[in-house]
């Protein structure tokens, strides 16, 4: 138990430690207030009075405080034991502590250690880290190689050999390797038209390597002169934005262990070089790539098939995985891009920022040196209890280096150690209330060993050896048999949501994701309860056709069903097969408060029907005015009239638009009336051809405000009215006595008024209108001038083949004794003849 302490610790700690790892550190009260809480409320189970608080015990002596409150079993030990209760007859777990001392390490210590712990309780162990004086390093250069990277990819084209010189000072034996990379080869991250995918700078007469996200191009290796040639090798690309696809190629750089030949014993450094920030998780959406990344490795050939499918990785991601396989990151940027970087590696553990100086290889020599001055250790808790627990880190530095935000230690030399003191407290139990066994992980960043934390929560009473207890869930029975806690829902563990959680900056609070590995619980930590019946009473216990006892929903006790408790209500019955709240609800109320939920399904008061019990028995509720049901048209279903013919609706299927609305359907009935004078003595006649219930008016006004339809039926040049409605269910027609008749003379009459009163109005505007044209178009003198021609031309004259007549014309002749026109003629030129 004490040998690590030995081996790594300081003589003044030895006893401090020690006490701290065999003892807990449990928070009991002491104050009368600390007192009460274990019994006001009053409790009624031993699983309650334990998640009270790590003061409170429960006595399940058979005799104690006969007659008493069963909560008066719940108090502090001290209590209990003052009022009578034996010690041995006090359920009141410990916290402990245990060291598996069978496990070793080379740099973490211990490697296992088990801890149990009730609701409310804590405990603090000491993990202890040694930094090593030479380590075996593994460094992978992961270079961008855009165009604007050409300079750096020259300098790294002399790195090789020169740093496996200095590195000897500081390790044993370094390996290299190398990849590349540039963005997603997808638009708009790259220039998609064909003659700039294969050669992303054919505007500048420069051969470039196509686009890629991720190139593996040479894996860990110890032969210096490869690496070089390597290097020399490599082309530039080029892209289209100006971040770069460089998180996206450190994930596979990570994940892909065997095909890059990362050593499990060897310090893992992994150098990002670029000169532009990076593209972050969503940004693919860009480019319509949604599918977040799984975090897997994709190299097929070394190539990185899934760039152009999945999104970039999350930060949270990234992180969990480098810490997963013990990876340093380190990023050597440009200075203008220095403040965006500075921000990315305050949320990955293990990284450094540097800047790309000349002297790559005093830059890479630097940051190995000051990763191993620092020692930080990150705690997980696994995703499905991480809601249930508290862990809070405190390091206790050696002496010469310094703490840095209560979570890690700088300025650590070769050969010391530096102790972490973990503190793990369990807030609650699972949602069972059953015992359980969750896996705590402490990794120290950048080391390949890390120490498991068991911790085995309590809480269930086990109440001695017969698991009696004495509580409102035990009973005991006269055929000498004891039932367990029922209250309790037996689900699967491993059907929890899993969380994931990247590392807390409160240095209070340090969380990582584990591995998803659900541990099986301890059979010495799990104790079988005992049989609650027996095949003899398990007829008694199941009804009639039931082949399982009490419905699945309780257990049997000599031959009587005692009912499971349940969250969502109460299960009683003989056979629990009775609640209060899995069966339909109507207004809120179970099966409308009209009945009672047996099997999941109600059972109805006399008088009602259907599945909530909403449906009444009587059909009384459906009879129409005229004592028929639906009015004769329908059925009665669960209170409401179903009508038989889709025409009809209304509350009794009195209503019917469409039944009435055709006026013709009724002049047979009318024209036989008509043939019988209205009489209403011979009315009765025409019962064969229209309804019976069939009334004579004088005046058609007594019919308004009534739902009655207009209807005209013509009959030797007179009009008859009459009106139809749907009343009751029965369509009524009534006939008004005085026709509207009219005349042939009257009808000449009326068309020769409508011709003249059309046509004569229209007739006189016209005249008016001519009379109106014409006086315009005289003179404003107001006389007429016969021999003035409107055209200025004399028809009569026609000119010859040699001469041209020119007419001039006044618009105004000053007077009739003057001419009005001039004629000019003007002999041509015979044709042929010469200009003179």
């Amino acid at each position: 138990m004490t040998s690590w302490l030995h081996k790594y610790g300081y003589p003044s700690l030895h006893c401090v430690l020690l006490c701290v790892v065999l003892a807990a550190n449990i928070i009991v009260g002491s104050s009368h207030s600390g007192e009460r809480v274990c019994s006001s409320p009053p409790v009624s189970s031993c699983s309650e009075c334990l998640r009270r608080g790590p003061q409170c015990a429960w006595c399940f002596e058979a005799g104690f405080l006969d007659g008493a409150e069963v909560g008066e079993r719940c108090d502090l030990v001290g209590n209990l034991a003052r009022r009578g209760c034996g010690l041995e007859f006090i359920e009141h777990p410990e916290v402990m502590v245990e060291v598996n001392a069978t496990t070793s390490s080379t740099q973490v210590s211990p490697g296992e250690i088990t801890l149990t712990l009730r609701p409310g309780a804590e405990a603090s162990v000491i993990v202890a880290v040694q930094q090593l004086e030479r380590y075996p390093v593994d460094l992978y250069y992961l270079v961008d190689v855009s165009a604007s990277m050409q300079e750096n990819l020259d300098q790294l084209k002399t790195v090789g050999v020169a740093l496996s010189h200095r590195m000897r000072e500081h390790s044993s034996d370094l390996r290299l390797g190398f990849g590349s990379f540039v963005d997603k080869p997808v638009s708009p991250y790259i220039n998609v038209h064909p003659s700039k995918i294969n050669n992303p700078c054919s505007d500048y007469e420069v051969k470039c390597r196509p686009a890629h996200g991720f190139h593996h191009v040479l894996s860990m290796t110890a032969n210096m002169s490869e690496f070089t040639r390597i290097i020399k090798r490599q082309r530039i690309s080029g892209n289209m934005d100006t971040p770069e696809g460089g998180l996206d190629a450190m994930l596979q750089a990570t994940v892909c262990q065997g095909e890059v030949g990362w050593r499990g014993e060897a310090k893992r450094l992994l150098l990002l070089m670029t000169d532009q920030p990076s593209h972050l998780a969503l940004d693919s959406r860009l480019a319509g790539i949604v599918t977040p990344h799984d975090g897997l490795c994709h190299l097929e050939n070394n190539v990185y098939m899934e760039s152009t499918t999945m999104d970039h990785p999350s930060l949270g991601l990234l992180a969990e995985k480098l810490l997963e396989n013990h990876i340093y990151s380190l990023f050597a940027v440009e200075q203008l891009q220095y403040q965006w970087y500075e921000e990315l590696v305050r949320l990955l553990p293990g990284s450094n920022l540097l800047f790309q100086a000349p002297k790559l290889i005093d830059v890479v020599v630097d940051a190995y040196k000051r990763l191993l001055s620092v020692v930080q250790v990150s705690v997980s808790v696994e995703d499905r209890a991480f809601s249930r627990f508290l862990v809070s880190v405190s390091p206790l530095c050696p002496e010469g280096s310094v703490s840095h935000d209560n979570r890690s230690c700088s300025n650590v030399q070769p050969n010391q150690t530096v102790y972490f003191n973990i503190t793990i407290g369990l807030h609650s139990c699972p949602d069972d209330d059953d015992d359980d066994v969750v896996q705590v992980f402490v990794r120290p960043v950048g080391y390949n060993e890390s120490s498991i934390i068991k911790v085995h929560s309590r809480c269930r009473c086990h109440c001695g050896p017969d698991w009696h207890c004495h509580d409102d869930t035990t009973y005991q029975s006269t055929c000498g048999e004891v039932t367990p806690d029922t209250d309790r829902n037996n689900q699967d563990m491993n059907n929890r949501d899993m969380h994931t959680h990247t590392p807390d900056l409160d240095p209070e609070h340090t969380h990582t994701r584990p591995h998803t590995h659900t541990p099986d619980l301890d059979p010495e930590h799990t104790p079988t309860r005992p049989h609650t019946h027996g095949p003899e009473w398990s007829r008694q216990c199941r009804a009639e056709g039931s082949g399982v006892d009490c419905n699945g929903r309780g257990v049997c006790v000599c031959g009587k069903c005692v009912c499971e408790r349940n969250s969502l209500g109460t299960v009683y019955g003989q056979y629990c097969q009775m609640d209060d709240y899995s069966c339909p609800y109507q207004h809120g109320l179970l099966c409308g408060g009209r009945g009672m939920c047996v099997s999941g399904d109600c059972v109805c008061e006399e008088g009602w029907t259907g599945e909530s019990c909403r449906c009444p028995v009587s059909t009384a509720i459906c009879l129409s005015d005229n004592g028929l049901l639906c009015s004769g048209r329908g059925r009665c279903v669960c209170g409401r009239c179903v009508c038989d013919n889709h025409q009809y609706s209304g509350a009794f299927c009195e209503r019917c638009p469409t039944c009435h609305s055709s006026c013709q359907s009724h002049w047979r009935c009318i024209d036989c009336h008509l043939s019988h004078g209205l009489s209403q003595r011979e009315a009765g006649e025409c019962n064969h051809t229209c309804i019976p219930l069939v009334g004579y008016v004088n005046d058609v006004t007594v019919l308004l405000g009534q739902v009655w339809r207009q209807c005209v039926y013509k009959k030797d040049n007179c009009y008859y009215r009459f009106h139809t409605a749907l009343v009751s269910g029965n369509t009524l027609l009534h006939f008004n006595t005085q026709p509207e008749c009219v005349s042939s003379r009257r009808y000449v009459g009326t068309f020769l008024s409508v011709c003249v009163l059309t046509f004569l109005p229209g007739l006189v505007m016209l005249a008016v209108l001519v009379l109106l044209l014409h006086r315009r178009s005289l003179p404003q003198g107001g006389a007429t001038d016969q021999q003035y021609n409107p055209t200025g031309k004399d028809l009569s004259h026609v000119p010859k083949t040699n001469e041209k007549t020119v007419s001039y014309r006044r618009d105004r002749p000053p007077g009739p004794d003057r001419p009005m026109e001039m004629h000019i003629t003007v002999p041509k030129m015979p044709l042929g003849e010469p200009w003179q």
